[in-house]
Formats: structure tokens, sequence, C-alpha cells
């Protein structure tokens, strides 16, 4: 069979054959025995229900296997054989474009090149999963192929419900991940349904079909540097020779040596994983690689001198990284973590003192014991980052539920009312005022003809909306537009693509529109080649709702609520997107956030010069709404600057109090 063949066919029609176990792959670490025999049968009973009845016997056998191995059935033997990455968007067998493009950013999320553990359908954050086994790979591309334009597809973590009548304005796939009922959102929750095969951690881009490779986290975490630095730095002194200390080179946290470089100073990134660090090196993410402790001393001791804008990768633990450097007297400017502390019991963390495989083995088979390091390991981490910040240095929490899973394991980061950590979030400090509440956030785009030459032109392209829209810009967002036409500028210097010909902006709502608008001409005019996928990270300025990263700098007591990611998929769902998808989990944990995105595909018709004029201002502006009615100075001053350019945008403004107002109210 040809790819559009095999696409098509969907289930094999006959049984294939055992694929070989692939050694050498990045595999998802074992997860850990959770399910009750009763629950096991039920797991593979769930998993046979995709396969006609006469495959049962000898796959039971196999799916138990499996479980038993892994902690779920994958499915490993239907992988399909042919490779899996971005190809142009031709080559899909579709009757639409739009599903052509959503297989594309499909196949992108699994590319090995792309993928943390592409073995099993996991695109980052050591389980954000795409699918939960290769059956619903398999359904869900050849429902794509057969779909019209007027069908929606709809997904239930992963599992392909099937095509509903629908119309052609209507989305043409529906996602949700991760759904739960809210007391069955705990992390064992996860574990347990995960198991049993009937939900899934969609993280935020991944089972959305929207990451792009570290990329999408190099533009956001430049901008946090960069103004972290801004933050401690003298007004004309330079990041050069300045130590930004972190850790995490799997999944997105690996785009943070790229973006320390773009930041221009040195960066020293911790990385348990010998295959990971070794894979960002070879993608050029990274600039040297370092085993051992007193040749990273000596390496950033020499950087420092000499004033140089390098990465350093170490292959080894974090913590070890912090209290080392604290008794050589290193001065660390910038410090943070962006290991995946929000699965810290399944290979989101490793705590120090253990090695990698050891790790591995023990989250499995002896989970309460891995528990007990990890949180033993999170108070050391805490205790040597506290003696550093003691000597100047400037600590923030990456919204990976660092101080979160630290305050659990009773480590010293409270702060004196012990309720706020002492540490604040970067959203609080940085992305928040200085972003979001302005509106500015993610923006990514993907050339469907998988030429360079496309991405080169919508590079230009949106370079001279940002130029042109900075002349007439107020000064509160000056900052903001040079720092994008900076990043734009030097982006393909910066060889930031892996996988797709892909981009991220972060730009607002009038930005986005524009630079969208004027992608849709040129692809009418034919100057862009093929179809351009619009979409964006779910940490953005409406699509997330969580507290202890997006919507940290809500103070009005609403950042526990979820009331904006739901109404801003609902309403990007009728206001044009191609697809939508809303999540519970993603960046900070199960349980603890629920978050929303889109996809969106500009062929350039004018049906999709309307769409995407009426979503995108909705996608922003939802989120301004909300931030200002928290009573955020930046969000009022930028809601009420779009009701004076949109007369039909009417939003609730709040009534500030004086302080001296309430004082004495309750003594």
């Amino acid at each position: 069979m040809n790819f559009k063949e095999e696409i098509l066919q969907g289930i094999p029609a006959k049984l294939p054959p055992i694929k070989k176990y692939e050694a050498n792959a990045n595999h998802a670490p074992v997860r850990k025995e959770i399910l009750s025999p009763v629950e096991k049968k039920l797991a593979v009973r769930n998993a046979l229900r995709y396969f006609p009845k006469a495959w049962h016997t000898e796959l039971a056998a196999e799916f138990a296997q499996e479980l038993k191995r892994y902690g779920r059935i994958y499915m490993h033997r239907f992988k399909p054989s042919y490779d899996i990455y971005a190809r142009q968007i031709g080559e899909y067998p579709a009757k639409t474009p739009q599903a052509a493009a959503i297989m594309l950013m499909i196949q992108n999320n699994l590319d090995p090149a792309v993928a943390q553990h592409p073995e099993e359908l996991i695109t980052y954050g050591g389980n954000g999963a795409v699918f939960q086994n290769w059956a619903q790979y398999l359904l869900t591309m050849q429902y794509l192929a057969t779909i019209t334009e007027e069908q929606t597809l709809h997904i239930y973590s992963g599992h392909p419900m099937g095509l509903f009548p629908s119309s052609k304005e209507a989305p043409r796939v529906v996602v949700t991940n991760g759904m739960m009922i809210p007391n069955y959102s705990k992390p064992d929750d996860w574990e347990k349904y995960n198991a049993l095969g009937v939900t899934q951690y969609g993280q935020m881009t991944a089972g959305s079909y929207m990451y792009i490779g570290p990329q999408g986290i190099v533009h956001g975490t430049a901008i946090t540097v960069m103004n972290a630095f801004r933050k401690v730095l003298k007004k004309d002194e330079s990041p050069a020779g300045k130590v930004f200390l972190t850790a995490g080179l799997g999944g997105m946290s690996g785009a943070q040596p790229k973006a320390g470089n773009i930041a221009g100073c040195i960066t020293v990134c911790a990385e348990v994983n010998t295959a990971a660090a070794t894979k960002r090196h070879a993608q050029g993410w990274v600039d040297e690689l370092i085993v051992d402790m007193d040749s990273l001393v000596l390496r950033t001791k020499s950087a420092i001198k000499k004033k140089e804008v390098v990465s350093l990768a170490f292959i080894g633990n974090v913590v070890d990284v912090w209290e080392h450097f604290d008794k050589e007297n290193i001065f660390v400017h910038l410090g943070s973590d962006q290991t995946s502390l929000h699965n810290p019991w399944a290979g989101g963390y490793y705590p120090v003192g253990l090695s990698f495989e050891e790790s591995n083995r023990m989250m499995s088979e002896d989970p309460d014991t891995f528990k007990t390091k990890v949180q033993e390991s999170l108070r050391k981490h805490a205790a040597a980052i506290n003696r550093h910040t003691a000597k100047g240095t400037y600590f923030f929490d990456y919204g990976n539920a660092f101080l979160l899973e630290a305050s659990r394991a009773g480590a010293d980061v409270f702060a004196t009312n012990r309720i706020d950590f002492k540490y604040p979030s970067y959203v609080q400090d940085i992305l928040g005022p200085m972003c979001f509440d302005y509106g500015f956030g993610p923006f990514r785009w993907v050339c469907t003809s998988g030429k360079p030459e496309d991405l080169q032109k919508t590079d230009a392209i949106a370079l001279t909306v940002m130029k042109e829209i900075k002349a007439n810009a107020p000064e509160e967002i000056q900052q903001q537009m040079q720092d994008n036409i900076k990043w734009i500028s030097e982006a393909e210097q910066n060889k930031l693509v892996v996988g797709s010909q892909a981009r991220i902006l972060y730009a607002d709502a009038e930005g986005r529109t524009k630079i969208a608008e004027a992608f849709n001409q040129a692809i009418a005019s034919g100057k862009i080649s093929a179809p351009v996928v619009l979409g964006r990270d779910h940490h953005d300025v409406s699509g997330t709702d969580s507290p202890f990263r997006e919507t940290s700098n809500i103070y009005d007591g609403s950042k526990f609520t979820a009331d904006m990611a739901i109404h801003n998929v609902i309403g990007d769902g009728f206001r044009g997107a191609t697809w939508v998808s809303i999540h519970n989990g993603g960046g900070v944990g199960w349980g603890e956030v629920i978050n929303g995105g889109f996809g969106m595909v500009l062929d350039g018709s004018g049906e999709a010069s309307k769409k995407l004029k009426n979503m995108l201002f909705y996608d922003v502006n939802n989120g301004i709404s909300r931030r200002s009615w928290a009573r955020n100075a930046e969000a009022v001053f930028a809601i009420k600057r779009e009701m004076e350019r949109t007369p039909e945008l009417k939003v609730t403004l709040p009534n500030l109090v004086e302080d001296g107002l309430l004082e004495n109210l309750f003594d």
C-alpha cells in the first residue's frame, strides 16, 4: 500500500504482524501499576473494541502484556509502517484542505524529530498525548480523509467518536482531553482512567495538534529572560556573561538554551536524560554538552570572565548544580526550573542522588519510595535556591508547578504570610502585566506547502505589519512591539524550525488580525503557494485558566475559576475556527488548569478573511476583558483602547474602590 491507501484503510483489513520494539527510541517511563485485576480486564476489554472479534484471542494476550510491561496499552503492533512527519498538504488524501491541514498538524506532533515519546504518541511533558493508542490515530486519520465540509469530527480524549452532520460554518474537529468530573481530577485519577483507556492528558498543544517543536516556547522564554534581566540589571548593563541557571531539555523545556542565546546570556541547563540533552545538542538548540561537575564549574567561570553568550547543557541533576555553584561562589543572576513537575511521580522530576535509570525503575516498581525521594529532593532543591537568592539571585517559578510541589513537600518556599509563595510566577512578574494584560501572546502559523521559501515570505509579511503598527502604537506597548520586531527579524538566522515550516510571534489582536489578513491575501494572489494554518499556544491571553501560571496575576479571587477558557473555546467555535480544543491539565498539572486552543486554515478566500477577523478579535479580547474586570490596570487600558476603536464592543468595566474604605469594616 502507498501512503494514501494506508491512511484510507484505517484499521487494517488483515491483522498486521507484531512490530519489533524500538529499544533505542526515547520511550515514555513505565507507568505504575494502579489497576485492580478486575480493572485490568476492563482495560483489555476496552482496547479490544477497536478490532474485529476474530482477532480478540491473540490481541487480548498481547494487550495484557503491554499493560503489565508499560502500565498502558499503546497497541504498538498497529503503528503504521510509513514515516510520520508533516508532509506537503497535497500529499494527504482528503476532501477538504481543512482536513488535510489537520492531518499535517497531527503528524507533525508525532514526528520523532518533534515528539518526546513518539512510540507512545506523547509529544511533550512526559505525558502530553495526541492519542492514547495507535488505533485512535488510524481511525482519526481515516475520518479526516473522508470528512466533508458539512461534517464535524468529535474526539473524546484521543478517541474519535465519529463524524456528525453539521455545517460549513462549524468547526471541522472538536477535541476534548481529560475533561473529568471535578472530584476525579487528582493525579492518581489520571493514572487509573488513562490506564483504562478512557481519558488522556492532552497537555496544551499536544492534544490540540498545535505543537510546533521547541520554537513554540523559545519566543516566550526569550521574552521572559530578556525582561527578567531588565528587572535586575542596570539600564546600560548587558546580559552577556551573566548566568541563567535552569533545568530541563526534554519537550518544551528544550527551548531554554536557544532562548538564552537570543537574550544574550550564559545559560546553564541541567538534564538527567542523556538522550534528551544529546538530541537538543544535535538539533542546535544548545551549544555545548558537559558531563561532569568540575568541567561545568570551570567552563561557567570562563564564560563569566569572557562575558560570553553561550548555552551549556549539563548532563546531571540541577540540584547538584545549585549546590556546587553556591560552594564555588558562582553568582547566578537568574534562576528558574522547567522540569515537568506537573507530573512529579511519573517522570516529570528526577530526584537528586538517583540515576536516571534507577528513578525510572523505582517510579513503577516502588512508587511510594520514589515519591519520598522526589519530595526529599525538592526540599534540597529549594534550600539551595534560597541560599542563592540570599546573595541576590532573582528566582522565578516558570509555571511548571515547582513551587506548588515544593510546598507540598514541606520545602521553605512560602512567604511570611504562609499563604503566598516567596518567589513570583513569571506570569505575575513578567508575562502577565507586560504581555497578557495588553493582549500580547503566542500567535502561530504553519506553511502547509512545507516550503522554507513560503515561511520566509510570511516572516517578511509579519515584519512589515509589525513595523507599521509600531509607528502609531502608544507608549505602553512600544517595548513589546520592538521585542517582536527583533524576534521576527532574526527568526530565520536562529534556525528555529523543527518539523513543520512554522513560526511563532507574540502579537495582540490588531497584530494577529492584520498579519493573518495579509497572509490570506498573499495566498489568494499566489505569492504564498499553499494554505497557512493559524493557531496559538494555549498559554495565552484568553485560552487558559491556571491559578499558578497564566492567571496567577488575577487578584480578585477568581483565579481558581475556569469560565474564561470555556467561553474562549465556545466563542472561537462559532466565530470561524477550523478546529477547537479544551483540556483539563496542561503545564502545571492534571486538575490544576483548564485550557483551550484553536486552529484556523487560511485558504485565500473571502470566507477565511471574514472568519479570521471575527475569531481572532474575540480570541484575544475575551481574555483582556476578564483581566480588566479583575482590575489589572494594563488590561483596563487595553480594553478601553479597543472599545474606542471598535464601537460594537461593549465591556463591563470595574469601578475601583479606595483601600481606606475597607480597612475597618470587619474589625
